[in-house]
């Protein structure tokens, strides 16, 4: 069921995220601790990274093999440098395709999104409702076949139709809508979503059925000074909190998370 990482703080290279800890994303992608369904991730990845200038939107690196098999990954991760990084390795829900339309994270102008979850019988039930609610622009924005995509498809629909709300009001309303879906049409859904802009991660553990898949902050490790990272499981030991259930927690960079429980 995937696993996801980001980070915010002090500009670093992608080598220390990736590849130096323990128990790194790499590590989670064939031998994961915490996973509720399958057993390895290995449906591909996908890595996104901004400037510290800001002066552009954010890049993704991604490829449909195995993180661990992907021989151009060590080189860039000594060569890229950013101080907000969002990443995730991908096990493929059953019938959905391999191929980079699928991967994560996805982009959309200055955001970046990536989702660890899944919506039941997504095909069944809520495909064609999520669709019907959205705008003819992020209709067409929809390259894949995910419900990943179409939760962000959904929650951009939500920050376009209003656009005073910020990012965690409207990560709130799409998780609140996407529950009167699923009691609707008898289904039920995970999101353990990461969502940036560059200057923040706002992130979710939600799901309407117990227990959610696992996710963890820490923030100022004397490894990571002054900065934030989230990630499914554990990278290291080290004073790892894990998300209360149903909840979201916001972290701007140099400053420390802000979480508020979600009335579902």
């Amino acid at each position: 069921m995937c696993r996801l990482l980001a980070y915010i703080g002090s500009p670093i290279s992608l080598e220390p995220l990736l590849y130096k800890p323990e128990h790194s994303l790499i590590v989670q992608s064939y031998q994961p601790k915490e996973m509720i369904s399958g057993v390895v991730n290995a449906d591909g990845f996908g890595i996104g990274w901004y400037t510290p200038s800001r002066s552009t939107e954010p890049f993704t690196y991604k490829n449909t093999l195995p993180i661990w098999n992907d021989i151009n990954l060590s080189s860039l991760s000594r060569y890229v440098e950013s101080d907000c990084v969002v990443a995730y390795v991908r096990s493929a829900t059953l019938g959905q395709a391999l191929d980079f339309s699928n991967c994560q994270p996805f982009k959309h102008q200055r955001l970046l999104f990536t989702h660890n979850g899944r919506i039941e019988k997504f095909r069944q039930t809520l495909y064609r409702p999520i669709r019907s609610q959205l705008s003819d622009e992020n209709y067409q924005y929809i390259n894949g076949t995910t419900d990943s995509e179409h939760i962000f498809a959904l929650l951009l629909n939500q920050l376009q139709a209003n656009p005073d709300k910020s990012l965690e009001q409207a990560l709130h309303t799409t998780l609140l809508s996407l529950t009167e879906l699923a009691k609707h049409y008898q289904t039920s859904f995970s999101a353990n979503i990461v969502i940036s802009d560059g200057d923040r991660l706002v992130a979710s553990r939600f799901s309407t059925q117990s227990p959610a898949p696992s996710l963890y902050w820490l923030w100022d490790d004397l490894a990571f000074p002054q900065s934030a990272l989230i990630a499914s499981e554990p990278l290291f030991p080290g004073n790892w909190t894990s998300f209360p259930e149903n909840s979201i927690i916001s972290m701007g960079k140099f400053t420390s998370p802000d979480e508020f429980i979600i009335d579902s």
